[in-house]
């Protein structure tokens, strides 16, 4: 190895197959053969060198735990030779672990990153300390190129999450791991050396001996990178089998059957047309949906691929289920997808076997205060699958054993945000938001956005806005997510915003305030609601029930978005509502009344946003009412008189109207009636600004 320019005090990281070198042989002990070939590394590299063996397991990608200690290695018997040694740590890294001895291991496997191949990996270190890629009896090609796909950011591969349950260093618990995986459905992207191995060998830049009936060769992590830059920017598909046609086949195809909505439509006529499709976070379901939607209002749609990091969150892959059901052993069927898209959990992986009773029961989830009701299950982040049915279903599982098959697929795919802008004088905005997702489920989710529909339609048609309004149709979370991390620059110019949802049901409407929850947005909101709701109620941040706000109001955008919903009290035993998140959320527990109601309060509180301003003193000391015409007896009219005076009280040009309403106990309309009554008096003026100290003009 040390005329392959292996040095002394080197860092080496080696795949092997020791088959080709011509052992073992017939008799020959295996440990004492892999003794052989790691004194070979050792007595090169020397005391001071460190020797980096894989030691995969790809245990998240197999849905299993990994077990630092135990774990074994599935990539050699070599590997898992030198993985047992005493003194040989590894990294904490469930797919693509890494084993290794030597002075400079601990500092290459410790805190590596969860990007497999990303920043902070232990490959990333290899490359920092220009390790020498030392293959025995296989071709040049290492799995360090992946790293360099992912540095350089080729287009046939994606991030991709993968989670489970880890145990290392005597704790234990759940954990992500990104990699950088191949898009399977995109042609020509199967792994090749067919273009890095000629070129190697022709450059100078690997060096090569045979041993055996195989060869060793020795590539620097720094010219291995070089090369592989070189080749990806003259052809794209160096690194693969090729071609790489322009595009992504599986996500270019539009939907087909999308439902047919216009202009006129109704809100009750879209909740029919998209209601009972599959409207996972990223699927066809919701794709179809969406563009449903875009028939009525213009709307622009903006696409996230799968794989887009997105602040700290990356977008997810599209999800398919082709079909899924649980079947006794005779072949009669108990449950299927067929009958609900409810039966299986959103995102749940591929499976197909025979489960016990027990086993099986384990895996479904029911709704025990609903006997008849199928519950809504989703394991978006978390690997895994599961199925869901009705109490009774569930009870008349009697048999020993079950066949279950899960047949899903995952995909690149794009996330897909719709956005309905309504332009004003201001290009500060305020921003309705509801989600499009929940398959087969009306009231949560598909009632915020047709009511956010019906609104957008009638502000169009109001002119002298002086807000710009705009609607984000969206798939929870994620989708807010998205859309506030591409759009930035933005952020400074929202005034605020109000997320809707639930808001078909028979309870009451409730407010839940932002974040800070004394902005302009929470007083107008909160205002508009006591006015023309008497049975409404308002709650805390987090505390009616939390969903896209948080992203808005979260560190780093901290837009005040408020929310509006149909909910009970959490201390009243039905929290949000009956049907939630369960099949029984359909169509007919919606009232149309309900629904026109939510939009009327939703423009009333847009309303008192578009009327509130700064009112400008233009007056100083107490006002002498009597020269105006505006005083009132205090021993006739108390009320009246207290109402007059505190409003006064609080007018020097740095307050709205909604400040001093809710300072005075007074309703928005009560209020601006006296600012009017000063106003045409020239006592006061109304401006959107405010003035600065109680001085000067805030410019």
């Amino acid at each position: 190895m040390r005329s392959l320019g292996l040095r002394r005090g080197d860092v080496v990281f080696s795949h092997s197959n020791v088959g080709f070198l011509g052992f073992p042989e017939e008799g020959n002990d295996p440990e004492t053969v892999f003794g052989v070939l790691l004194d070979a590394f050792m007595d090169v590299v020397g005391p001071e060198g460190t020797v980096l063996i894989p030691t995969f397991s790809y245990s998240f990608c197999k849905d299993e735990d990994f077990d630092i200690d135990n774990t074994p290695s599935s990539v050699g018997a070599f590997t898992e030779y030198f993985r047992r040694k005493p003194g040989v740590v590894r990294s904490l890294e469930p797919i693509f672990s890494i084993a290794g001895t030597g002075p400079k291991a601990g500092m290459i496997l410790s805190d590596v990153s969860n990007e497999c191949f990303g920043p902070g990996s232990a490959w990333e270190r290899m490359l920092q300390e220009d390790a020498a890629i030392v293959n025995v009896g296989i071709s040049i090609g290492s799995t360090f190129i992946h790293y360099v796909e992912q540095a350089l950011g080729v287009p046939y591969r994606y991030r991709k999450l993968f989670t489970g349950q880890y145990a290392a260093y005597g704790r234990s618990g759940r954990m992500g791991s990104v990699y950088f995986v191949r898009d399977l459905s995109y042609p020509g992207a199967t792994p090749s050396w067919k273009n890095l191995e000629p070129d190697a060998r022709d450059r100078g830049l690997a060096t090569v001996a045979e041993v055996g009936r195989g060869e060793v060769s020795l590539i620097r992590c720094s010219d291995m990178f070089d090369l592989c830059r070189d080749g990806l920017e003259k052809n794209p598909a160096y690194l693969v089998e090729g071609p790489l046609e322009t595009g992504r086949p599986n996500i270019v195809a539009v939907p087909e059957d999308i439902p047919a909505l216009g202009p006129q439509s109704t809100m009750t006529e879209m909740i029919d047309a998209v209601w009972d499709l599959p409207r996972d976070i990223v699927s066809e379901g919701y794709d179809r949906a969406l563009l449903a939607l875009g028939g009525v209002l213009d709307m622009k749609v903006h696409e996230y691929p799968t794989g887009t990091e997105c602040w700290t969150w990356l977008i997810p892959e599209k999800w398919k289920c082709r079909d899924a059901y649980v079947e006794t052993m005779d072949g009669r069927r108990v449950l299927s997808y067929s009958d609900s898209p409810l039966h299986v959990a959103s995102y749940s992986v591929p499976f197909e076997g025979e489960l016990t009773r027990d086993e099986l029961l384990g895996r479904i989830e029911v709704r025990e205060s609903l006997p008849d009701a199928v519950p809504f299950g989703f394991r978006y982040y978390n690997r895994g699958w599961g199925l869901s049915c009705s109490l009774k279903t569930r009870d008349s599982l009697k048999d020993d054993r079950y066949r279950v098959v899960v047949d899903s697929a995952f995909s690149y795919g794009t996330l897909k945000v719709g956005e309905v802008v309504a332009p004003g004088k201001s290009q500060r905005s305020i921003v309705l938001c509801a989600h499009l997702c929940h398959p087969a489920m009306v009231n949560d989710g598909l009632s915020g956005v047709v009511v956010g529909m019906e609104v957008m339609r009638r502000l169009l048609s109001m002119p002298g806005r002086r807000y710009t309004y705009r609607l984000l149709i969206l798939p929870e979370t994620i989708g807010s997510l998205a859309w506030l991390s591409a759009n930035e620059d933005l952020i400074g110019s929202l005034e605020g915003g109000l997320f809707l949802e639930m808001l078909g049901t028979d309870a009451p409407h409730s407010l839940q305030l932002s974040y800070y929850g004394n902005t302009r947005m929470d007083k107008c909101m909160v205002s508009a609601l006591k006015a023309n709701d008497p049975d409404g109620w308002v709650g805390g941040y987090r505390e009616v029930i939390c969903n896209d706000e948080r992203q808005f109001n979260a560190p780093g955008a901290r837009v005040p978005m408020l929310s509006l919903s149909r909910v009970y009290p959490k201390d009243s035993g039905k929290w949000p509502y009956p049907e939630y998140h369960t099949s029984l959320d359909t169509p007919e527990i919606l009232s149309p009344g309900r629904l026109e109601s939510s939009v009327d309060m939703v423009l009333r509180m847009i309303d008192n946003l578009e009327r509130t301003n700064y009112v400008i003193n233009k007056f100083k000391g107490e006002v002498f009412c009597s020269k105006y015409g505006i005083h009132i007896d205090f021993y006739k009219n108390p009320k009246g008189h207290a109402k007059l005076f505190n409003v006064m009280d609080r007018i020097d040009g740095t307050t709205t109207v909604e400040d001093i309403a809710d300072d005075c106990g007074l309703t928005h309309d009560e209020c601006l009636d006296v600012v009017r009554t000063l106003e045409a008096r020239g006592l006061v003026e109304l401006s959107d600004v405010p003035i600065r100290d109680g001085r000067e003009r805030d410019g």
